[in-house]
């Protein structure tokens, strides 16, 4: 009996300084600013307790992005949060949500003998986890986590938990009342992996994004005209905003587009009006007069006229205007930034446009991706669109499983970035705390990715299908709807649809 009491005494030693360490951790867990910090707190306290040979914790955001790592015991270069969730511990949290034990394997290519691991949860969302690997044998004892290893570590990562929900909690409060202040700061940064415009982010991560961003940031301050080409949906408008916004030009943005006006009213929209040119009219500013000393936003500038393209190219020839009705050429110093998802190579060469405006408005010629070739800005978008509506409409923020992550990331977007934006929206409209693969799959209206559809259909029945199913995306507004299609109103508006 007596040979027992040092076992006893260390084992009680081992008990009050883990009460002790719980303790500490409370307060100190709930007086870190960042997450990083957190989890080297975490890390240091948990390998005093326990003495493990190598530890780890990592922490995820609600759309599966990585957020922060911290390890001990990894060698000269840590594994970053990517690492670390990849491989199947995280799976195997994600399956049984409580603390898994293993004998043998690898965890971010470091092998083990043991390995205990806790997840790091926030009510019911899982948002990283905390592990230690290989115990540490002391003297005689054996080698191995016991029991109170496993509870200890249980314990400080439910602390660590709800420490990690309260300070994005406290993240989402910052943000919400410094929004505006950190949007007019990032207006006027050069970043390269995204852009604000007029309260819209533009994601740029995916490396063909980033290339246009540098383009744009050397030519903004230039007064050479720019050609935006890209599908509907892909930001030409914003790219347009972003353009003037870096100029050095202190006049307006202006845009006009092309394709919603008649040709009878375009040209006055254009360049103006003298007023008693007939009954009733009255002298108006066209919109070269409008954005003299800023940009003017020739939007779908293919389906000018053959009478309007000859205007506009001798007014960015002369860098002068007539108004409708008049006699005296007005100067104005107008930058011309034109865009359309038309060919305007191939209509040049069908006699459909021509060609010295052509070239006059393609003076750096910008090529903006669909959204299925910049797959990696997908997650940042879903993001980024969730939190804004979900700010904006005051609802909780919902959490995307990664069924629907996955779908997201799978689908193809006719209507590609102006799609997903009304995917995102309508999901977190209808969620009920978590976004899952069905709900996507209704919202997107398909087959999943890569599954047997049916059998095949006619092009006149998948053309109306894909056109009610992008009506209903945009809520029955047709404009919008034939916005995103590419195509005029009229051609909605025939009774087909």
């Amino acid at each position: 009996m007596v040979a027992s009491k040092p076992s006893s005494d260390l084992a009680g030693r081992r008990q009050r300084l883990q009460l002790e360490t719980l303790y500490d951790l409370v307060v100190a867990l709930h007086s870190h600013e960042s997450e990083q910090g957190l989890l080297d707190d975490l890390l240091q306290r948990v390998c005093t307790v326990v003495d493990p040979a190598a530890a780890a914790a990592v922490t995820r955001d609600p759309f599966g992005v990585a957020r922060a790592a911290a390890t001990v015991g990894f060698g000269g270069r840590s594994p970053s949060a990517e690492t670390l969730l990849a491989g199947p511990l995280w799976h195997d949290l994600l399956a049984q949500d409580e603390t898994v034990a293993r004998s043998g394997g690898k965890l971010a290519e470091r092998e083990f003998r043991s390995l205990v691991a806790a997840p790091l949860k926030s009510r019911d969302s899982l948002l990283g986890f905390v592990a230690v690997l290989d115990k540490e044998a002391r003297g005689a004892g054996e080698a191995g986590f016991t029991d109170g290893d496993r509870r200890f570590l249980r314990s400080v990562a439910a602390l660590a938990g709800v420490a990690l929900d309260g300070l994005r909690q406290v993240e989402r409060l910052v943000v919400s009342r410094e929004r505006l202040a950190e949007e007019n700061k990032l207006l006027k940064e050069r970043l390269d992996d995204l852009a604000e415009v007029g309260g819209q982010r533009i994601v740029a991560y995916a490396p063909v994004m980033r290339r246009i961003l540098e383009v744009i940031d050397r030519v903004a301050p230039r007064s050479v005209s720019v050609l935006l080409h890209g599908e509907s949906g892909t930001g030409k408008e914003l790219m347009a905003a972003l353009l003037h916004q870096r100029s050095e030009r202190s006049g307006p943005l202006v845009a006009v587009n092309c394709a919603a006006l008649p040709e009878s009213l375009l040209e006055s929209e254009l360049f103006g009006i003298e007023g008693g040119v007939a009954t009733g009219v009255r002298a108006r500013l066209g919109r070269f007069e409008l954005a003299d000393g800023g940009t003017l936003f020739l939007d779908e500038v293919a389906d000018l006229d053959v009478a309007s393209q000859v205007k506009l190219l001798r007014a960015l020839q002369e860098r002068e205007i007539v108004r409708v009705g008049g006699h005296q050429a007005i100067p104005v110093d107008t930058r011309v930034v034109a865009a359309t998802h038309q060919p305007l190579e191939q209509l040049v060469a069908d006699g459909r446009f021509r060609e010295d405006l052509y070239y006059r408005l393609k003076g750096i010629s910008v090529e903006l991706p669909p959204l299925r070739e910049r797959r990696r800005d997908i997650p940042h978008l879903v993001r980024y669109f969730a939190e804004r509506f979900c700010e904006r409409e005051a609802v909780e923020l919902p959490q995307f499983d990664r069924g629907a992550l996955n779908l997201l990331l799978a689908h193809d977007y006719p209507g590609n970035v102006r799609e997903l934006q009304n995917i995102v929206e309508g999901a977190a409209s209808l969620a009920d705390g978590v976004v899952d693969a069905s709900l996507i799959q209704s919202l997107i209206g398909g087959a999943a990715a890569g599954s047997q559809g049916p059998e095949p259909l006619d092009l006149e029945t998948v053309k109306r299908r894909h056109v009610r199913r992008v009506i209903g995306l945009t809520g029955g507004n047709k404009s919008a709807a034939a916005k995103l299609l590419g195509v005029h109103r009229r051609t909605l508006s025939r009774g087909r649809y």
